[in-house]
């Protein structure tokens, strides 16, 4: 699968733009700021039906604009479909695929999969438990549109929940758990479903994660990613029962899958203590490339591959070997630099054509073009 064309009208720093890629390597150059990443975003939007980086569409659209609108046609062997997309102020958004709008976001997602390498994606290190439940709920949504429902409604059942728990509280009343069984209930059969989906999860990706991270060191140090969660010693049930004195307490569920984590172990230590930045950013890219595989794998197609930015975060060795697999694992790809002729170097070297766009201020232009 790659992306043929793309067009934008007030996404961001782009106020009109059409474009043409190549189904192979793209690379975006220009200075900071210049808008490379605001159209890796845009890729992003398609697949996923949201920004990568801004949390509200209102943000995507180009300021003193009320309204964006973004147009891609994917190409898959031989089928061809547009995918648009039509954000307006205070109106709903509007996401169709050849013509015919969804009724449901949730009905796109994993259609066009894409997977985004970004500087900041170390936060899945160091920050706290709802990235990396984020990160791995994406890749299973893309592969499972049960799983993704059951945690739609996951999600929606427990924010009514802990609305109701902050309603007792307002009033200062006494709460009747006999209110919150409809909500225990879902929450339960939800909960327990979406348990067994991730712990089955776990246990494919594992290998693959750990096949690109020792590829990306070239050691024997032993990485590992364990899947962390309080169903494993109690019923969900039992565990809401549990909990139900720091529910009050706290006006929240404290009990769910909502509270799940994932360990990042290397070696037999905490990566977020013990591990270097080169570490770090090895185990992060290593995850990526795994999702990237194991979506290759379920959907019989290569999904996008966007590099926002990365070559500047690596160091030579690293490079040397995600170039080894540019060249022969990757289908179409994006890369943003803001130095064209070391993208372009390293492109040679390896001899693998591109073709780069220079982007100054949201305006694209082809820079060069390379056939072999």
């Amino acid at each position: 699968m790659h992306l043929e064309t793309l067009h934008l009208l007030s996404f961001k720093n782009y106020l009109d733009e059409n474009l043409r890629f190549s189904p192979r390597i793209n690379v975006l150059v220009g200075k900071n700021g210049s808008g490379k990443t605001n159209l890796l975003d845009a890729i992003y939007y398609l697949g996923f039906t949201k920004s990568a980086f801004s949390s509200s569409d209102q943000q995507c659209i180009t300021q003193g604009n009320s309204y964006f609108f973004i147009k891609g046609v994917f190409k898959n062997d031989s089928t061809t479909k547009e995918v648009t997309s039509t954000v307006q102020l205070g109106a709903k958004k509007i996401f169709r695929e050849d013509s015919l709008e969804y009724q449901k976001l949730s009905e796109h997602i994993g259609k066009y999969p894409i997977v985004l390498i970004a500087p900041d994606d170390v936060y899945l290190v160091n920050e706290g438990s709802e990235g990396r439940r984020r990160f791995f709920d994406g890749i299973i949504s893309q592969l499972d549109k049960i799983y993704l429902e059951n945690l739609i409604q996951y999600n929606q059942a427990l924010k009514l929940r802990n609305g109701l728990l902050k309603l007792y509280a307002e009033r200062g009343s006494a709460v009747d758990w006999i209110a919150f069984e409809s909500y225990d209930k879902l929450l339960s059969t939800l909960g327990d479903s979406i348990f067994k989906r991730r712990s089955a999860f776990i246990i494919e990706f594992s290998p693959v994660f750990q096949k690109y991270y020792h590829f990306l060191v070239e050691n024997s140090e032993s990485a590992e990613v364990q899947y962390n969660s309080e169903l494993k010693g109690k019923t969900f049930s039992a565990g809401l029962m549990d909990v139900r004195p720091r529910d009050v307490a706290l006006q929240r569920t404290n009990f769910g899958i909502h509270k799940d984590d994932y360990d990042f172990i290397l070696g037999n230590e905490a990566l977020k203590r013990y591990g270097s930045q080169g570490q770090q950013k090895s185990f992060v890219i290593a995850m990526k490339l795994a999702q990237f595989e194991i979506l290759d794998l379920h959907k019989g197609f290569k999904p996008i591959l966007l590099l926002d930015d990365i070559f500047d975060k690596l160091d030579d060795f690293r490079i040397a070997r995600l170039l080894e697999l540019i060249k022969s694992e990757f289908g179409q790809l994006f890369i943003t630099d803001a130095r064209p002729e070391r993208t372009r170097g390293l492109l040679n070297h390896i001899n693998v054509p591109s073709t780069v766009f220079n982007i100054d201020q949201g305006k694209v232009t082809l820079y060069e073009q390379q056939e072999k």
